[in-house]
């Protein structure tokens, strides 16, 4: 398959796919490009409902223009001297650089995460703000450093921070130095946003049940609720049981990494 950039062209024929009702499957192998490409590209360009070739091809222009030169320091500087973004004086800023790499390489990945979460039913502000955090290395940011980075309002930042909260995907921790919360993403994220997510499982759940029991067992939506509240209940236990699983055997793996080290 061809590498490079998508050209307008390529946009073009992707606008043509989604108005014929292909696949992004059937799209990508149209224009001889990998599905991730297909997937990202209408992502994030406004899904397959508003994407528009002529629309995508000045974003994707206007991000390029965006992208900042990653500075990094000489191979014989002191790395004491500099902050942990490395361009600059120890105190600077505390944010941490986006992850090492080719800048636009790094940008083609945030744009990817940002779809992929945006597939999941994450809303694009909140997948941008999480896919921001886990590319940055502290995995830390302040409302301020998100707003700078993702060119937003405050207000949309909120709005992203108060959903990814609600969902335990990310945390805030107090920065006693500026006085300042910062916006966190650790090593247990993902492990409490499932849980959270077996929780809301098991309050639906009970909430279908409660409504068979109103509807009786007998009449057929309350058979219908009744089996919706078995479904969840069912789910929501195997998610929680799945989890615990997970948190065993890393508690196993870091034993056995312990284990060995001299």
């Amino acid at each position: 398959m061809p590498g490079g950039r998508l050209t307008h062209q390529d946009r073009e024929r992707i606008a043509e796919g989604l108005a014929d009702g292909l696949t992004y499957t059937e799209i990508a192998a149209r224009i001889d490009r990998p599905l991730s490409t297909v997937t990202r590209e209408v992502g994030r360009n406004g899904g397959p409902d508003s994407y528009r070739a002529d629309r995508a091809e000045q974003a994707t222009r206007a991000r390029a223009r965006r992208q900042r030169p990653v500075h990094r320091p000489a191979p014989d500087a002191d790395p004491g001297h500099l902050r942990e973004g490395g361009t600059g004086p120890a105190g600077a800023g505390d944010s941490g650089p986006v992850a090492a790499g080719d800048p636009g390489a790094v940008r083609e990945l945030e744009d990817g995460f940002t779809a992929v979460m945006v597939g999941t039913g994450l809303p694009r502000m909140s997948a941008r703000v999480l896919a921001t955090l886990y590319l940055t290395d502290s995995g830390s940011l302040s409302a301020a450093e998100l707003v700078e980075r993702l060119e937003v309002s405050p207000a949309s930042v909120s709005k992203a921070i108060g959903q990814l909260e609600q969902q335990e995907l990310i945390r805030r921790d107090r920065d006693p130095r500026r006085r300042r919360e910062r916006y966190v993403i650790d090593a247990d994220a993902w492990f409490r946003g499932w849980l959270a997510s077996a929780r809301q499982n098991g309050t639906l759940a009970d909430f279908a049940q409660a409504g068979a029991r109103t509807l009786g067992p007998g009449s057929p939506a309350g058979a219908r609720l009744h089996d919706i509240g078995d479904f969840f209940r069912h789910v929501g236990q195997a998610m929680v049981q799945a989890a615990e699983q997970w948190q065993r055997d890393r508690a196993g793996a870091s034993g056995a990494r312990d284990v060995q080290l001299p």
